[in-house]
């Protein structure tokens, strides 16, 4: 089996974020970046399938900055076999990402058997890269999916909704599988992993090379700023009893003409 699975490099959820001059995205030169949690599940995940279907591959395919390329150094030092970059700003719209995705795993020379993807990454929170890339390649796609098994000649997952309840789908291959946390418990890197990450193979690609260009973008950013600072909170000295039931009636009315949560 061909398995792809889209990995995403997202700043650690540490990181202070601060906008970059011209407000069009954030300041990267000191963020410290990580795989986007989601996707490390879709790693494992592709890993538990190449572990059960001997002779298959798992291939990463990223769109990003060249600059840093940690998350697919974790995710070859997990056991992926090969990587695909498509060098671009970090700041492209979800349609451009698969697009540029979609690219990628055709300049991989393999056709995908399974394309793993984690739900959503947690810097846009958009959840729409997977479903988009799906529609692209003309695949079924299920997201959101908690259980993964082989049924027959077809896979079996199970989709998480509202209210806790379970979908069951059962989808032929190939398809599009968007991960969600539960679904596995991702695997540490182990040291002889890291030191053979190094010299796994990375392709690198343009967003030319992939057939994506400026007029893909259906989105463009502007104005990226901090959210204003709350105000300081109020303190009030109520452990004189006299002035107990004042105190007491002063908060309740703030809570109700400023606050207004009464």
């Amino acid at each position: 089996m061909n398995i792809f699975v889209c990995v995403k490099q997202v700043p650690d959820t540490e990181t202070k974020v601060q906008p970059n001059a011209d407000g069009t995205f954030i300041e990267t030169t000191s963020i410290k970046w990580i795989m986007n949690p989601y996707d490390e599940f879709a790693v494992e995940q592709a890993l538990l399938v190449k572990a059960d279907n001997p002779g298959s591959t798992v291939t990463l395919v990223r769109v990003g900055g060249v600059k840093d390329t940690e998350a697919l150094r974790t995710a070859l030092a997990m056991g992926a076999d090969d990587a695909v970059l498509v060098e671009a700003d970090d700041n492209l719209d979800s349609y451009t990402i698969a697009k540029a995705l979609k690219g990628g795993i055709e300049k991989a020379g393999k056709q995908p058997d399974i394309i793993f993807a984690g739900k959503q990454g947690i810097d846009d929170d958009a959840l729409q890269v997977p479903q988009v890339l799906a529609q692209m390649l003309d695949l079924p796609a299920v997201s959101v999916i908690v259980g993964y098994e082989k049924s027959g000649e077809n896979i079996s997952v199970k989709r998480e909704i509202e209210g806790g309840a379970l979908e069951v789908y059962e989808v032929s291959t190939p398809c599009v599988l968007a991960t969600n946390k539960g679904i596995n418990t991702p695997r540490y890197a182990s040291l002889p992993g890291i030191m053979k990450a190094k010299r796994k193979p990375m392709q690198q690609l343009t967003l030319a090379d992939v057939g994506v260009s400026e007029d893909d973008k259906r989105l463009k950013y502007s104005d990226f700023k901090l959210p204003p600072e709350k105000p300081p909170g109020k303190k009030f000295d109520a452990t004189d009893e006299a002035k107990q039931q004042e105190v007491v009636a002063e908060v309740v009315k703030l809570l109700r003409e400023e606050a207004k949560v009464l």
